[in-house]
């Protein structure tokens, strides 16, 4: 199955469907975005929408193929025509934007010892959860 964002106001995403592999396919059996696109748009009369995978996450596709716009899409998102990519909503402030993977990191490294830590806004650190 191919999955579409649909994109509204802003360029949020929407809502997120899954189309048949076959749908896509042109008369020489490649899979085409754009025959996608057309179906949704008659299938909903909606006509902004972007494939997705599920297989991509970060720039990197899971089972070693091309990835596709950086992250799969869920709703709440945003597909940024520049990069071509779904970013997720910036979950703080101080936190900013990887440009390779189209993720949010923190302005501090996580640390990586093997236990829970959440991230605190007010100190712009890391603290252990107890």
């Amino acid at each position: 199955m191919a999955s579409f964002a649909k994109i509204g106001l802003n360029n949020k995403v929407i809502e997120v469907l899954s189309v048949n592999n076959e749908v896509l396919r042109d008369a020489n059996g490649i899979e085409q975005e754009s025959i996608g696109v057309d179906f949704l748009t008659k299938l909903t009369g909606y006509p902004v929408w972007k494939q997705t995978s599920y297989n991509t996450h970060g720039g990197v596709h899971s089972s070693g193929g091309t990835p596709l716009r950086k992250n799969h899409a869920s709703i709440g998102m945003t597909y940024d025509e520049d990069r071509d990519a779904f970013i997720p909503k910036k979950p703080f402030n101080s936190w900013v934007l990887n440009e390779t993977t189209c993720l949010w990191e923190a302005p501090v490294v996580k640390p990586d010892d093997g236990q829970n830590y959440k991230w605190n806004e007010t100190i712009q650190n890391w603290e252990l959860v107890e």
